[in-house]
């Protein structure tokens, strides 16, 4: 439920802080300076469970460095899918539905170079990001 009270929580506050000469018509003065707050702190948090979550489980585990390549391919190996998936993929095999779920023929090959440069830039952009935000966080606490 946090990600969908933050959608709100920053999506609200972010449109008071587009337009506050139009908020400031119905709403008290302080509530401005609070969006101001709410929206930078939510951010913080949003992006610093981006970090732990996303960039732990998809691109820092050992199995998947750099990235996981099944966000652009939208298929898994059958080793990966018995690997994290133990129970589903005996529940296909004793069904006999596994076979029907192998892909003939991927066209994943004719774009994996577009692909794999999407996902660095993606990552680098990312940790750029990251940077900037502990360089500021820690420029902030020297002030």
């Amino acid at each position: 439920m946090a990600v969908f009270w933050g959608m709100f929580v920053i999506g609200f506050s972010g449109l008071v802080l587009w337009f506050p000469t139009f908020f400031s018509l119905f709403l008290p003065g302080w509530m401005i300076n609070l969006c101001s707050l709410v929206h930078s702190d939510e951010a913080l948090l949003a992006t610093g469970f981006i970090f732990a979550i996303h960039f732990f489980n998809t691109h820092f585990r050992a199995d998947r460095f750099p990235m996981d390549m099944v966000i652009f391919s939208g298929t898994q190996s059958e080793s990966e899918v018995k690997n994290e998936r133990n129970v589903y993929y005996k529940r296909l095999q004793e069904s006999g539905k596994l076979e029907s779920l192998y892909e003939k023929k991927s066209k994943f090959d004719s774009y994996k170079g577009i692909a794999k440069l999407a996902g660095y830039l993606m990552l680098i952009t990312g940790m750029v990001f990251l940077f900037l935000m502990i360089y500021a966080f820690i420029f902030d606490l020297l002030k």
